[in-house]
């Protein structure tokens, strides 16, 4: 149950924006160094939008580093680097300026960028050279170079990013297609199994319907006291990974992921599998201790495990995002076979709890730690970078800024829930696809996300939670038809017969 938490607190979309960003070509002894990313100051002049027409400049560090008084290094000619603090931000511009540098960097005392702008008492007089504020580890590997007497040349200019990225609706497409293929799963594989039935003699259909009772049993159906506890539990997840995000942390998460990951490949791949072998797919062997098992499903699991340990071993790999979206995609379709919501109460009570923790972890939380709990633990800034695979990523095939646009597996699996709901109600009530809830949560969804894609552009990029904008537009949509069809009370009460008893579901849990 534990997983469970992890693999939805992460509930956030996110994608890194540069609006006033710049990027940063470095070379040391005149070998190039990995671009940093800086962020152009509200003041000064811009730096170019193309390479081609930036010129490339020779770094010093100001005396006192600080650059709050004249420097005593030769500043002539060169680009700047200095701290900050001490003095604001156009007095070091000021200074360097009058020293004859061209470009001014100010490493930051943090790995977040802050847009540098004037206050109401800074005094400034025409400041023509760019000034850029740079990550902490970026300034401190350049003082690093200059302190070993190298020669550190760098060049500056901002890139204009794409209004819209394919890679962004390539990820509405995985998120919103997940949940489809979620909702209908169990659909699809049973009508498969519904014409093999017929083929079968009067022992093998009571051994069917054994496995099928068997099969119920595995069925979660979340209640309303659950869904509670499940909110105030990823909470404490959250924070344990706020706190102690550390390299061996996210390699429990990574073991766990690719286990979960193991799973949920091998049991749609069986599934899917076994729609094509037909009669052969029914074909057994004997295992010692574990017993009689499925060949195709001994056949199946080895390729599954060699799938995760390749994507663990080569994460970083620019390939990798596939192999983790690959088995993201197949844990949260096994998830959502597994995990019911019952009713549509259940579902008001688990969205709204989601609604409130989103919110309050992505915006609140700053208030009170100074910064996103949410956004730094996507992120991975707690752990040198490394973000929690319990995310879906895909890059950005056309932004000259690189990144990757990311969506955490609780923007999927929550409003999941809901939709594949709806997707058994009408089935059971023989609604149509327009007077049923499926295709409406379904779309609703897609609206969702879409306005969180607005919001990060209305933003300026800051890290949304998608569960302020798909809550309203999952749940909302349907709570609104249901009043207007006259079947709220249907739905708000609504059990479905072959699920437990909310009371045996708290025993199992």
């Amino acid at each position: 149950m534990g997983f469970g938490y992890c693999i939805w607190c992460c509930s956030c979309l996110l994608f890194l924006s540069y609006t006033f960003g710049v990027k940063v070509k470095n070379w040391i002894d005149g070998i190039e160094g990995t671009s940093m990313v800086g962020l152009s100051a509200r003041f000064g002049t811009p730096v170019p939008t193309n390479e081609d027409e930036a010129h490339r400049m020779t770094l010093v560090e100001t005396n006192p580093l600080n650059c709050c008084e004249n420097s005593s290094t030769q500043l002539s000619g060169y680009a700047a680097l200095s701290k900050r603090g001490n003095c604001t931000f156009t007095t070091k511009a000021n200074i360097a300026q009058a020293g004859g540098a061209v470009a001014l960097l100010v490493m930051n005392d943090k790995e977040d960028l802050f847009k540098m702008v004037c206050s109401e008492n800074d005094t400034f007089f025409d400041l023509k050279i760019p000034v850029v504020m740079i990550p902490k580890s970026a300034g401190e590997t350049l003082h690093d170079r200059l302190s070993t007497s190298r020669k550190v040349d760098l060049l500056l200019y901002s890139p204009e990013r794409p209004l819209v990225d394919i890679s962004e609706i390539f990820l509405w497409v995985m998120a919103v297609g997940t949940i489809v293929c979620a909702s209908l799963w169990s659909k699809f594989i049973a009508n498969e199994q519904s014409d093999s039935y017929k083929q079968l003699t009067r022992k093998e259909t009571h051994d069917i319907s054994a496995s099928k009772v068997e099969t119920e049993k595995d069925v979660m159906h979340i209640n309303s006291k659950a869904a509670v506890f499940f909110i105030v539990l990823s909470s404490i997840f959250l924070m344990l990974l706020y706190f102690f995000m550390a390299d061996w942390f996210i390699w429990i998460l990574i073991v766990l992921f690719c286990i979960g990951g193991i799973e949920g490949m091998h049991i749609c791949s069986v599934a899917l599998l076994s729609r094509s072998f037909g009669r052969y797919a029914d074909m057994t062997l004997k295992v010692p201790i574990v017993g009689e098992v499925s060949l195709l499903s001994v056949i199946v699991l080895p390729f599954c495990i060699a799938f995760a340990v390749t994507w663990a071993a080569n994460q970083h790999a620019s390939y990798a995002w596939i192999g983790q979206d690959v088995l993201g995609i197949s844990l949260m379709i096994t998830v959502l076979q597994i995990a019911r919501l019952p009713n549509i109460k259940v579902a008001t009570v688990l969205l709204s709890c989601a609604f409130v923790y989103d919110i309050f972890w992505v915006f609140i939380s700053p208030f009170i730690f100074h910064e996103s709990v949410m956004i730094v633990v996507a992120r991975g800034d707690k752990s040198g970078g490394e973000s929690i695979p319990m995310l879906l990523r895909i890059p950005h095939f056309h932004d000259p800024w690189g990144g990757y646009d990311l969506i955490g597996f609780g923007d999927i699996l929550l409003p999941g829930l809901l939709v594949a709901f709806a997707a058994r109600y009408d089935r059971s009530t023989k609604k149509g696809l327009c007077n049923g809830y499926f295709l409406w949560s379904t779309i609703g969804y897609g609206v969702g996300l879409f306005l969180t894609y607005v919001a990060l552009y209305l933003m300026d990029g800051q890290g949304q939670p998608a569960l302020l904008y798909l809550v309203p537009c999952t749940l909302g949509v349907i709570l609104i038809l249901s009043f207007l069809r006259w079947e709220f009370k249907d739905l708000w009460f609504y059990e479905e017969c072959a699920g437990p008893k909310p009371r045996d579901e708290i025993q199992q849990a």
